[in-house]
């Protein structure tokens, strides 16, 4: 698979931008501040619906302008499709395929696959667990875009029952401040308190469909990963990825999602006290990590610069070889990555990704790309794209 087009209309720094893709290794090269990652993050943002530099949508959209739009000609063995986002911050995106605007944004998810290297990358080892969360739901997604679907009725499910638990918190604590006894089951705070119990279905049943995703990812990521940080740093492991779950060690028992749905409907039970008094979920997916280990040791906290940058780069190479085992491979971003890497580093990730059936990198200079990623060159300086003649 691979983008044949890529289209920007009032995205970033770009008011319009047309650029033609070949397969093999593309370097976009030029200053910083100058619009080369505004073009991988592009394409990222067609696999991913969402960016790998902010959170929202809104910075996408070029100063002065209501909204942005995203097209590329995708092509896959025999096959093309055209695939259109239009970005409205503050308001519902826009999807096209095939110019049919009868899709909804999520209808896109794997028609472009991606696996991007950038600098951000070193938060999988030394942020926050959200970083690790979204990594393996982002992964979990291009292997099977239905997941979009999941994830988004979690959210919906964890903002509604949050709002519930909020709700009861305030009054509580009100109630407190006044002397009066807890809130009656017959009051109206009780009798939203007795719905909890149809949240906490719900949220254990779409719970446990993203939680046996990600466990199953998880296994078979390991030895991908461990053969990947050996390649980059050779005799420097083995590592180890382990699922830390706030439900409990019951969660590693169990064998099946309805096995993993009664764990999570046991742990939303037991937390229900502590819950109310401090107004939010305290148990499920987003609340759980992926524990990253070098030998005996947390990654995290005792693994050198070089050792955390290696870990990051090895976890998206066994990302890149998982999808691609499983029949489409996606397009390799590398944003900026070569000039954050010594010598050795670099050289032996470029020799493990330039036979990608499409490679973009992005680069200050020339001379940061390295001599085996041979391929098309594009100059990018003020917002404008030039293709350079070797």
């Amino acid at each position: 698979m691979h983008v044949s087009h890529l289209s920007l209309a009032d995205f970033r720094s770009y008011a319009r931008v047309e650029v033609p893709l070949d397969p093999g290794v593309t370097a976009f090269v030029g200053p910083n501040g100058q619009g080369k990652t505004n073009l991988v993050e592009a394409v990222g943002y067609l696999a991913t619906l969402g960016s790998h530099r902010v959170a929202s949508d809104a910075p996408l959209v070029r100063m002065g302008a209501d909204r942005a739009i995203i097209r590329a000609a995708v092509v896959q063995g025999e096959r093309q499709q055209l695939v259109e986002l239009e970005l409205n911050p503050g308001k519902a995106n826009r999807a096209r395929i095939n110019r049919s605007s009868q899709v909804r944004p999520r209808d896109v998810l794997g028609i472009v696959r991606t696996v991007l290297f950038a600098p951000e990358d070193l938060a999988l080892v030394k942020g926050d667990p959200g970083e690790r969360r979204r990594f393996l739901d982002e992964l979990i997604t291009a292997r099977s875009p239905r997941m979009a679907g999941v994830r988004s009725d979690y959210d919906r499910v964890l903002k509604q029952r949050n709002t519930l638990l909020k709700t009861a918190a305030l009054a509580r604590r009100h109630d407190g401040r006044r002397g009066a006894p807890p809130a009656r089951a017959d009051s109206s705070v009780g009798a939203d308190l007795s719905t909890l119990d149809v949240w906490d279905q719900h949220l254990a049943r779409a719970g446990a469909e993203l939680l046996a995703q990600r466990l199953d990812l998880i296994a078979a990521l390991r030895p991908l990963a461990d053969k990947a940080y050996e390649q980059l740093a050779p005799g420097g492991g083995p590592l180890g990825l382990e699922y830390r779950g706030s439900a409990g060690e019951a969660m590693a028992a169990a064998a099946n999602r309805e096995e993993l749905y009664g764990v999570l409907l046991a742990a939303l039970g037991e937390a229900r006290k502590n819950e109310i008094e401090r107004g939010v979920t305290l148990v499920g997916p987003h609340r759980d990590d992926l524990l990253l280990k070098l030998g005996q040791l947390p990654a995290k906290g005792y693994a050198s610069h070089g050792e955390s940058w290696s870990y990051a780069l090895a976890l998206r190479l066994a990302s890149y070889e998982l999808l691609r085992s499983e029949g489409n491979e996606p397009v390799l971003v590398l944003d900026d990555v070569f000039a954050e890497l010594d010598t050795r580093r670099r050289e032996r990730l470029a020799e493990l990704v330039a036979p990608g059936e499409q490679v973009l990198v992005t680069a200050a200079v020339d001379d940061d790309v390295p001599g085996v990623l041979t391929g098309a060159r594009y100059a990018v300086s003020d917002g404008v794209v030039e293709k350079v003649d070797r």
